[in-house]
């Protein structure tokens, strides 16, 4: 059944990302490529103590997620997607920097869990502010797969525990605040 888990959690994983990707080429889409990076950087570390704190399958669906969105960074960088960097933009990198460090000081993976989410939901600043000002410019449907992908994710975890389960359940209530946030932009702005 984990198995089963885990493979409907990517094929969500992909069935969010393919739309958006899509949506970046043609223009319609315009992520913040800071945040990006932000995450598969995390994403990647994560799926490694993901790993050594047993996850098992549940950790597949963390380590496609990790090379699609460095996909993704590159894409918003390259095709020019978001030219506005803001100060605090460079503050939130800079805060995901000077936490990736403490993931190769310990070699207890739950200290680095609880470090990288909480640098990953920093990384949702800089789309935070965006999807605020520009709330027609990201997508409602790809943060909404993401709540249901990530409980997909919590159902396959082989050991359920704040280890191999953090990140998923953080990053989950992260989607769920972007679709409330987009929902909310978009009828305060129409009215």
């Amino acid at each position: 059944m984990k198995l089963l888990f885990s493979g409907a959690a990517i094929v969500l994983t992909f069935a969010a990302f393919l739309p958006y990707i899509v949506s970046i080429r043609s223009g319609r889409t315009r992520p913040h490529g800071f945040s990006w990076l932000i995450w598969g950087v995390t994403t990647l570390l994560v799926f490694l103590a993901q790993r050594a704190g047993g996850a098992g399958v549940g950790a597949w669906p963390t380590a496609v997620s990790a090379l699609i969105t460095f996909h993704i960074a590159w894409l918003a960088f390259a095709h020019g997607a978001d030219q506005e960097i803001t100060t605090t933009d460079w503050l939130f990198l800079a805060g995901a920097a000077s936490a990736l460090p403490f993931w190769f000081l310990t070699a207890d993976p739950l200290w680095a869990v609880v470090v990288l989410t909480v640098v990953d939901l920093l990384g949702f600043g800089p789309t935070l502010r965006r999807a605020y000002h520009h709330p027609a410019q990201e997508r409602i449907g790809f943060f909404g797969l993401f709540v249901l992908r990530n409980l997909l994710v919590l159902l396959s975890l082989e050991r359920l525990t704040l280890t191999t389960a953090l990140f998923p359940a953080a990053v989950g209530l992260g989607c769920v605040g972007m679709v409330v946030l987009l929902i909310w932009r978009r009828s305060y702005l129409l009215a």
